[in-house]
């Protein structure tokens, strides 16, 4: 604890905390942007076959489907000087000579490369290989951030971002565009990393929770931003410049973002941790107190986090106890289930017969009372139980669209919308939860292998619904029944609420809390029972029991 006390000293609420909230959330506003562009800039746009060049326009007929609707993906065999067929009957062959596509309203990758038919796979594997790079990009920017520090991986990061995004926008060929899509991808998670660090280690204890759901709120509001974007803009080529660019801005404020102050003192940068401790007391209204700290303070209150990190763990470690294999496998499931589903929701608002633009908005706005409910529920009913209701309603709503008929897109629209608000709740509370699971000496490791499974489940999600191809229900299937084993897994996960962060691995298998740890009631004083006096004996004895880890007392967890 000795971090947190020494930032209470210059101000752990003050000014500081507020310009370095901005600074790191005006980019996230626009992430948002990134992670769901290709909802607009790949939509389908109806279509059907191209005339072959010998066909007369006027008379050319086009095979119906079994609900009396135009083939998309199939013609009739034109055979010249020969008669032609009625409207249900007659030889076809697939699309010989392209499409014809209805774009009164926007132009995508989807029609300028052909991406339907026996293509529209490759439309999945361009979104799989965006999230890819932010898989690939968690692993190795996870361990540059800790060897050269925060801020300078955030800052590559934008700087990647706005040149690959922009590269993208002027892509001849699709291979060309998933390459800078991937590099996208890659250089999110850089940004994802570091600013979820450099938010909340600046701040007191008790605003934990409130600092990381602020910054979920600049990712809520980019949701809003990406429709009007879309709607303003339908070229898809202007629509991914436009969003790009402003991360070479973001690129140049960066330079106003303070390196991680704890990771200067357990590297040896003590002068520099000081000269920005000092310059945050300033902000703060607390120069005097800044004047005060010195470098030999400074060691000597962090001493114990400097021995700690000169101690060498990998990822081995994270299954090396019992209580830290369980806790390890819990939360790679839960963050795997709500990326898997999270992305299933999010990239397929075209498939629920509503107006694009307007259920984007509805998508985004869900997001504001679920990070508010989920806050409330993370400060009062804990942890665990807020994750495991996230995740259990989720998946309960997705499994729901399975029994709702297509004619009937309201009521799918509103199943959706609900189980979106879960999983972002969820998403919510597992950045904060998983933190406080992990001790001090792996929580870097922990959370980069956190990140990587959701990774994994959003790159997952958009192949598997290719199995739709098969039959329609399959995919709600796999997303809703895995979103339900990784809220039943978090029933095993302990409660951390009011508790100070494990620093060391013996301090996980020491503190044994319970599962189910419900929030103590208080009463009104008259109600309360008066306490019968303490026994002088009782009383001395009770000094004399020596004060556990996890609170007072001989075994309090």
């Amino acid at each position: 604890m000795a971090f947190s006390e020494l930032m209470d000293r210059v101000g752990s609420n003050g000014p500081f905390q507020f310009l370095n909230l901005v600074l790191l959330g005006l980019p996230i506003l626009n992430l948002a942007n990134h992670n769901l562009l290709q909802i607009f800039t790949a939509t389908t746009p109806a279509h059907h076959c191209h005339p072959p060049p010998n066909a007369s326009e006027g008379l050319w007929v086009l095979p119906k489907d079994q609900n009396g609707k135009p083939e998309m993906c199939l013609r009739f065999i034109h055979l010249p000087n020969a008669s032609l067929p009625n409207d249900t009957q007659g030889a076809t062959e697939p699309c010989l000579d392209g499409w014809v596509y209805d774009l009164s309203t926007t132009s995508s990758i989807v029609t300028e490369w052909d991406l339907v038919c026996s293509s529209n796979k490759l439309k999945e594997v361009a979104q799989s290989l965006f999230m890819a790079g932010t898989l690939i990009g968690g692993i190795v920017l996870g361990d540059l951030s800790d060897r050269f520090g925060r801020k300078p991986v955030l800052t590559c990061s934008y700087l990647l971002l706005a040149a690959s995004g922009s590269s993208a926008a002027f892509s001849p060929s699709l291979s060309v565009y998933m390459v800078f899509r991937f590099l996208c991808g890659w250089s999110i998670s850089g940004i994802v990393l570091s600013t979820a660090i450099l938010n909340v280690e600046c701040v007191s204890i008790q605003t934990r929770a409130i600092m990381s759901t602020l910054m979920g709120y600049f990712y809520t509001a980019g949701q809003f931003l990406l429709p009007g974007l879309a709607y303003a803009i339908p070229q898809w080529r202007w629509l991914q410049l436009t969003v790009s660019i402003p991360f070479f801005a973001f690129f140049l404020l960066s330079w106003w973002i303070p390196e991680s102050i704890r990771w200067m003192v357990v590297s040896g940068k003590f002068s520099k941790a000081l000269k920005i401790l000092r310059r945050v007391a300033t902000l703060n209204g607390k120069k005097e107190e800044g004047e005060k700290l010195r470098m030999e303070e400074l060691k000597f209150s962090m001493q114990k986090e400097i021995s700690l990190a000169k101690a060498k763990y990998s990822v081995a470690d994270l299954f090396r106890t019992p209580n830290l294999r369980r806790v390890t496998f819990c939360l790679s499931l839960a963050w795997f289930s709500t990326g898997f589903a999270y992305y299933s929701l999010a990239m397929g608002v075209e498939e629920f017969g509503v107006n694009l633009y307007f259920l984007q908005l509805i998508f985004g706005g869900v997001d504001i009372p679920a990070k508010f409910i989920a806050v409330l529920s993370i400060n009062h009913l804990g942890r665990h139980i807020t994750q495991s209701c996230a995740l259990l309603l989720a998946g309960g709503s997705i499994l729901a669209l399975i029994f709702v008929p297509s004619d009937l897109p309201t009521l799918r629209t509103a199943l959706a919308v609900f189980g979106k608000g879960c999983l972002s709740s969820s998403f919510s509370c597992l950045f904060l939860y998983t933190s406080e699971l992990y001790p001090t000496v792996i929580r870097q490791t922990g959370m980069g292998i956190s990140n990587l499974w959701t990774r994994v489940g959003s790159m997952a999600a958009p192949l598997v619904k290719i199995t739709a191809d098969f039959q329609p229900f399959i995919p709600n299937v796999l997303f809703g029944t895995i979103t339900l084993l990784g809220g039943s897994a978090t029933l095993f996960l302990p409660e951390t609420l009011n508790r100070p962060l494990p620093e060391t691995i013996e301090d996980i298998e020491t503190c044994r809390s319970r599962p189910r740890t419900f929030p103590e009631i208080s009463f009104p004083r008259s109600w309360q029972t008066k306490k019968p006096k303490q026994e002088p004996e009782a009383k001395e004895a009770s000094q004399r029991i020596p004060l556990h880890p996890c609170g007072p007392g001989p075994d309090p967890c």
